[in-house]
Formats: structure tokens, sequence, C-alpha cells
């Protein structure tokens, strides 16, 4: 078994902020729907655990992390009220394609984001989680802290209203 201080060990440390940066920033990214602000929290979040690194286990790392950046997604959103909610636009295909490929891709890409933006806040990070960051229902069950069936239930509704969606645009 580990002892409590290995996250304090740099490598530790390190590893989890490899393994785990990446899909803690998507997370916050769905819920801010603004970049820098997920960054910027998932910096604080990981700051958090280096500053509480005796008290969190390896193997708790992962929740403590993800219960931090809440926490501070929950702070923000009551002194802010989260002003902008929009990401960064994504940069086009590095593939040359046709002006007619590129317009259509643009115009596909422009509808769907738009209809994402439509889905209820559970429904759209349920959605982005599993579809996006390839997150089982049960690792977005314990993270979003709702059964699995209630995942299953908000991502059989942002399908249906995605769909309901599509075919008007």
């Amino acid at each position: 078994m580990k002892t409590e201080s290995d996250v304090c060990k740099e490598a530790v440390y390190e590893k989890i902020f490899l393994e785990l940066s990446s899909s803690l920033r998507n997370f916050l990214l769905y819920k801010f729907r603004n970049l820098k602000q997920a960054e910027d929290v998932v910096q604080e979040a990981f700051f958090v655990l280096w500053q509480n690194c005796k008290s969190v286990t390896p193997e708790l790392a992962k929740a403590y992390l993800f219960k931090v950046a809440q926490n501070q997604f929950l702070k923000l959103v009551e002194k802010e009220k989260v002003r902008n909610r929009h990401a960064a636009s994504q940069p086009d295909p590095l593939v040359q394609e046709s002006p007619q490929y590129e317009l259509e891709y643009d115009e596909l890409s422009k509808n769907l984001k738009q209809a994402i933006e439509q889905l209820p806040d559970g429904q759209r990070e349920t959605f982005l989680l599993n579809r996006i960051d390839k997150m089982t229902y049960g690792e977005i069950a314990a993270l979003q802290g709702v059964s699995v069936k209630a995942v299953e239930k908000r991502m059989h509704k942002a399908l249906v209203k995605l769909r309901q969606i599509c075919q008007r645009i």
C-alpha cells in the first residue's frame, strides 16, 4: 500500500498531472464554456492538491482534483454568473480539401455546436464527457454525483433533443 506522502513526491505528482489535467480541463470546459477559465481552475486544483499532498493518496487524487475543481466552478459561477459561455473556436483542419467540402464542414460544425449549446447543462456535460472524452456512464456518474441510470437518461434525452434540433436545421 502506498503511503500518504506519495503525492508529495515530484514524480508521482507529475504523473498525476499528466494523466488527469487534460480530462479535468475538458470537464471544466464543458461547464464554463471558456477555455481560459477552465485552464485557470485546473491550475488552481493542482495547486490545492500540492498544498494538501500529505493528506491525499494517489488513489484518491482524481476524485480530490475533480471535487476541488467542481467547488471552484461553483464559487466562480456565484461571483461572475459565467459571462463568456463560448469556448475558443477550433483551428481549421490541417487537411486541404475542396472549398465546397470546407464550406459544408464548417456549416455542419457550426450547426452541431449550436445544437449542443441548446442542450440543458446536465445533458450537454454528459454528452460531451461520453462522446468527446470517451468516459463510461459509470465514470460520468461518479464525476457528476448521480446514478448510472441518471446518466443513461441524460444521454438518451440529449440524443433525442439533438436529433430534433438537427432535423430543424
